[in-house]
């Protein structure tokens, strides 16, 4: 049990976003997985909790009812269910936005209908938990928007984006989502010993959907990749070694004020966690990316 919250505690893992978050700047991932610094949230990832909350509820309706007018009925639900996860959202969020934020995902909700049709099948999981530890002891955790299962047995990952990212950050954001995707893959292949047969992105601000088709190969070398970074970041865990790597994605970043880079001063170093409480903000809202 954590002391501070009285939840169970975990041990430290590699999430996709935590990963990305060190690929991107070892100091980011510190203040996020280490010192937990707060972040407000942004409309863009309120926006995005609530489309996937009601899209998860969705796929829990008989095939039968799960039509435009069923999805957009979701809305005020799964708006209430991410405020009663993180509370601090309405603090976040001015009150003047929050119409116009749940009228943009009923707007998203709607559009999902050009890309598929959810009366014509059933997934067999949505916003399912996966973990898995790999040969070298390095721990992966993260959760899955959606996984389907043919009736030949071949699997499928499905991840929805709800933000657009603006046009100098594209190319940036999906290769960022085709990480996380490529990480959902190993996870399943390891836990499961199937290797996913496709892994598909639906951007639903843009009606485009991304299908990649991974092979084994492939998978390997990104594993190695994961055990990689796991390893730099315990390396400097020991040491309480991140870096700053200052980039154009510094605009996004909430904790310039702490960052050396921007002349501010970290927080003294807490040491490296034996364990991680539950109330991991990956399960909450998207991780915070320009094209969440």
């Amino acid at each position: 049990m954590s002391e501070q919250t009285g939840r169970p505690a975990r041990r430290p893992a590699l999430s996709p976003s935590r990963a990305s978050d060190f690929k991107q700047c070892p100091l980011l991932y510190r203040f996020r997985a280490i010192d937990r610094l707060p972040e407000p949230s942004s409309s863009a990832q309120v926006r995005g909790s609530v489309v996937h909350a009601a899209l998860e509820q969705l796929y829990a309706l008989p095939a039968a009812e799960r039509g435009p007018e069923a999805a957009v009925s979701l809305v005020t639900p799964a708006w209430e269910r991410v405020l009663a996860e993180q509370p601090s959202v309405l603090a976040d969020i001015d009150p003047a936005l929050q119409t116009e934020l749940l009228e943009q995902a009923r707007a998203l909700l709607s559009g999902y209908y050009r890309l598929e049709d959810p009366t014509r099948f059933d997934p067999q999981s949505c916003e399912q938990r996966v973990e898995v530890e790999l040969v070298d002891g390095t721990l992966l955790r993260g959760f899955v928007d959606r996984i389907d299962v043919a009736p030949t047995g071949e699997l499928r990952v499905v991840d929805y984006k709800t933000g657009k990212a603006p046009p100098e950050a594209r190319a940036l954001a999906e290769f960022k989502a085709m990480f996380q995707m490529k990480f959902y893959a190993v996870a399943l292949f390891r836990s499961r010993g199937v290797m996913p047969a496709r892994l598909r992105l639906l951007y639903l601000a843009d009606s485009q959907v991304l299908d990649y088709t991974p092979d084994l190969d492939e998978l390997l070398r990104f594993e190695k990749t994961l055990m990689a970074i796991w390893r730099a970041i315990q390396s400097a865990g020991v040491t309480g070694d991140f870096r700053p790597r200052p980039s154009r994605l510094c605009d996004w970043c909430a904790h310039r004020a702490h960052c050396p880079a921007f002349g501010g001063t970290p927080p003294p170093y807490p040491g490296w966690p034996e364990a991680l409480d539950e109330g991991d903000p990956d399960a909450v809202l998207q991780a915070a990316e320009p094209a969440a």
